[in-house]
């Protein structure tokens, strides 16, 4: 059995990648080939896959969830909106010297008040004026994730979007997708590769790092996702031929395997809280397209379940000592997993 402190490791803070590559597709990748490692450029993965493989893609669309504010009372807030429940009310995290009370207004962005409702966990219930989306879309700013030191400029909020993205929802981008530019999509297009799309919403939870050493007590944080009957049709489509089926990203891979647990893949939608460890056997994806992850996250955890956990320690050794960027404006992997049902 595996515990927390098998999944850390020491990241010179240089290899955080900071700023987004000028150019999406110029990312490097780091080919796991079972015990051997390829150093490839990312836009070498058309070679990589073949016709009638299947690209899953996570669709959603990163939401200008951060707010600063002011309590009635004067005191500062900063808000981060962590999942929109409907089109006038979200749960979102809130940073301030004293918890707001339930009835108390706060002032967003110099520009409307929302209510504060009920406390869900770590969450406040916040009821907005009128339209959610269109107030995040014209008063919020993008999220980047708490390890990029800059504010979000006009560059991240084109970059931190993928260039599918259609589904607003997620307070963090679903970074593996990141790398893809049109340009690269036409060309696998033209190879005979094909894409189908599942949604999760992506939540800020993605960044909280496990705190029991005993995996086992961990509580993992729940996101919404939807798998449509066209991505099932297409699964079982490259199934039948004998092609990959290839998960863009840990999110679009988690909305598969959350919706495989019956043994087959079902169509729908839930909130998942699938947490995947070594041991995990996969039931629908072979392979995976996803960058480097933080020390003692979940994430790790999942690729080591994915890829083999002495493998992925000697992929990230090999990428620390070979210079890659890490993180979710980082280099790429593409990992065949070893474990499945």
């Amino acid at each position: 059995m595996y515990s927390l402190s098998d999944f850390d490791f020491h990241l010179p803070p240089e290899r955080i990648a900071q700023t987004p590559l000028p150019e999406r597709s110029a990312s490097r990748l780091l080919h796991v080939d079972g015990n051997t490692l390829i150093d490839r450029r990312f836009a070498d993965i058309v070679g990589q896959l073949t016709s009638g493989d299947l690209l899953i893609f996570n669709d959603t669309r990163v939401l200008k969830a951060r707010f600063f504010g002011v309590k009635e009372s004067g005191g500062k807030v900063e808000v981060l909106i962590e999942r929109v429940l409907d089109n006038r009310t979200v749960h979102a995290q809130i940073r301030a010297s004293k918890s707001p009370p339930p009835g108390c207004r706060i002032c967003l962005a110099d520009a409307f008040d929302v209510v504060v409702g009920p406390r869900v966990g770590e969450f406040f219930t916040l009821t907005f004026p009128s339209d959610v989306f269109e107030l995040i879309e014209a008063h919020g700013r993008l999220p980047l994730p708490p390890y990029i030191e800059h504010d979000a400029d006009a560059f991240d909020e084109t970059r931190y979007q993928t260039v599918y993205s259609r589904e607003p929802g997620a307070v963090a981008a679903p970074t593996a997708g990141l790398h893809f530019d049109q340009a690269l999509l036409d060309q696998l297009q033209a190879k005979g590769v094909q894409f189908a799309y599942v949604t999760l919403h992506v939540g800020a939870g993605t960044f909280q790092p496990v705190r029991h050493e005993d995996l086992s007590a961990h509580k993992m944080h729940t996101e919404w996702y939807t798998v449509p009957h066209a991505t099932v049709d297409a699964v079982h489509t490259a199934q039948a031929a004998g092609r990959a089926v290839v998960a863009v990203g840990t999110t679009s891979l988690r909305a598969i395997e959350s919706a495989s647990q019956s043994g087959q893949l079902l169509a729908g939608s839930a909130d998942t809280a699938l947490f995947i460890t070594p041991g995990y056997q996969f039931k629908t994806i072979r392979r995976l397209i996803t960058n480097f992850h933080l020390p003692k996250s979940t994430l790790l955890m999942l690729v080591s379940a994915f890829a083999g956990y002495e493998q992925i320690r000697v992929a990230y050794a090999h990428a620390i000592a070979q210079g890659y960027r890490f993180f979710s404006y980082g280099d790429a992997m593409l990992l065949t997993t070893s474990h499945h049902a």
